[in-house]
């Protein structure tokens, strides 16, 4: 990250960006009567991400219509490395999240193998705050890190390593139950969920922060490989599944930008870290579970095994009456056919949260959608001979099921529920192919506005 940015007074090969508005009058954009000509010839349009090298220096970058600050993205990456001055930018776009958009597209997994280059370095734009760059680029590089990482590297007790190296790091405090302990100190569906597995399941709490500040709570899902369980998933649909921990690591990468911009807050992060395995003592389908608030739980489907292992997080965060609880887990593939791999939907009974992550999703260009917590569908969770099943009445409205369900584990009045996708199906600038940061960066943005400091 140090080495991405460079002083504002380098000099640096320009990059001159362009809408295609702007390529219609391009002599006023700073480009010679030559390079108009040059861009002509090869057929410039301008359009978003579109990237061409000038024939003496510099080169030039399509916006498109100019909607996207993330189209700077694509540059790290694609031009020669070096070092790179802005010009022209729109005055709409945002030098701060400019900068986080070069910094994120500038991200390579280089954990198994070497990167294949180095980015190219960006020349700091007047007016952006260089710190705030730092830790939102900072926070979603752990959050994309440890969803790249495979599960054989990422189980429940490399979860937790990440977790205390992330305490260490801003003087937090963690406590882990794990194993049989969760039975002794009534996690017991945590337990259920991870007991069949050779890595313990486990609880993972961090502390941080003034104790006469609000209480914030963050819970993240940290199943770190399903299997799906003893309903199996089809080989397809396991492939992918070292990110179903990946609401675990966007809590982790939301921490992060939290304690570095020192927010006003008691943060209190928890994280049921499990691997939904097989073996002779994995839980059954139709198994009643109890939950730690007393609620049994028939199991429908052991695949459905993600709100299973917030309930007892869901509970415990409660217990110490947070003013504020958010969960982001990779709960639904309901989610994902009805808002696609890029719009994560999210979920509250508080208007004005509502507005307010609407608008910070928009600010920040992190793109999320409130969905209903529709009561009428309440009633298909009712079991039969439980309280509760973990599975709907059938395929429909599956996400918004999944929501209602842990509502039922929720007491405080202001809680969203983020329902992600963590991962980039193909690369797009800003969002190289793989892991991802859904909802943190929105959320983030607007909990600055939520706790300001004094």
């Amino acid at each position: 990250m140090q080495d991405l940015f460079v002083s504002p007074d380098t000099a640096g090969e320009r990059l001159i960006v362009l809408t295609q508005a702007q390529w219609q009058d391009a002599a006023r954009s700073g480009l010679s009567a030559r390079d108009i000509q040059y861009l002509g010839r090869v057929g410039f349009k301008a359009k978003s991400g579109e990237i061409v090298i000038l024939p003496e220096a510099g080169a030039v970058l399509g916006l498109g219509a100019g909607k996207s600050v993330f189209t700077l993205g694509k540059a790290p990456l694609s031009l020669p490395e070096g070092v790179w001055r802005v010009e022209n930018l729109p005055e709409s776009f945002d030098p701060t999240l400019a900068m986080t958009a070069w910094g994120l597209g500038a991200y390579q997994f280089n954990a198994y193998k070497d990167a294949s280059r180095a980015p190219a370095q960006l020349v700091a734009l007047e007016g952006a705050d260089l710190a705030e760059v730092a830790r939102v680029v900072d926070g979603v590089t752990l959050t994309r890190d440890l969803v790249n990482t495979p599960a054989g590297d990422m189980l429940p007790s490399d979860l937790e390593a990440a977790a205390r190296a992330l305490a260490a790091r801003f003087g937090a405090g963690v406590h882990v139950t794990e194993g049989e302990d969760l039975l002794v100190e009534n996690f017991p569906v945590i337990h259920a969920v991870g007991r069949a597995a050779e890595d313990a399941p486990r609880l993972i709490e961090l502390e941080w922060g003034d104790p006469s500040h609000p209480r914030l709570a963050l819970v993240g899902k940290g199943v770190c490989f399903d299997s799906g369980g003893l309903d199996i998933k089809p080989a397809e649909g396991m492939r992918n599944m070292k990110k179903d921990m990946g609401g675990a690591a966007n809590i982790l990468g939301l921490a992060l930008m939290i304690m570095d911009a020192n927010l006003p807050v008691r943060l209190h992060v928890l994280i049921p870290a499990v691997e939904n395995a097989i073996s002779g003592n994995a839980f059954r389908p139709g198994d009643i579970l109890t939950a730690r608030n007393g609620l049994t739980i028939e199991v429908d489907n052991t695949d459905a095994e993600g709100r299973l292992v917030l309930c007892d997080a869901l509970v415990r965060a409660g217990e110490d009456e947070p003013d504020m609880l958010i969960d982001l887990a990779t709960l639904t593939g309901a989610a994902r056919i009805a808002m696609g791999p890029e719009v994560s939907p999210f979920y509250t009974d508080d208007e004005e949260f509502a507005d307010g992550i609407a608008k910070a999703a928009q600010a920040v260009e992190d793109p999320a959608w409130r969905l209903p917590l529709w009561d009428g569908y309440d009633a298909q969770l009712e079991g039969a001979i439980s309280d509760l099943s973990n599975m709907g009445e059938g395929p429909l409205g599956g996400s918004i099921l999944a929501g209602l369900y842990l509502r039922r584990f929720v007491k405080t009045r202001r809680w969203v529920h983020g329902d992600i996708f963590a991962w980039t199906p193909k690369d797009r600038p800003g969002h190289p192919k793989g892991g991802n940061a859904q909802l943190s960066r929105a959320l983030y943005h607007w909990l600055k506005t939520q706790y300001v400091k004094a």
